[in-house]
């Protein structure tokens, strides 16, 4: 049983460090292609830049929500 448990808690940290690699990786893409689409096109950075906040925002709550699912499977099996 205690072995178990054990084996519960490490899975929920190797999901939580993924969950915050792939919401680091995802941002990092969305702001260099941003980057890259506001040099091409000056023009439109403003809207490029409006975009770009408001889905690093949606990245950044599934990775929360990642993060909770995580701390949840943890502490519901005790």
């Amino acid at each position: 049983m205690l072995l178990e448990a054990a084996f519960g808690v490490m899975g929920a940290g190797i999901g939580a460090g993924l969950v915050a690699i792939g919401a680091g990786l995802g941002i990092g893409q969305l702001a260099g292609k941003a980057v890259e689409s506001m040099a091409r096109q000056p023009e439109a950075s403003a809207d490029i830049r409006g975009v770009t906040i408001l889905t690093a925002a949606f990245i950044e709550g599934v990775a929360l929500f990642g993060e909770v699912v995580c701390l949840l499977a943890v502490l519901g099996g005790k």
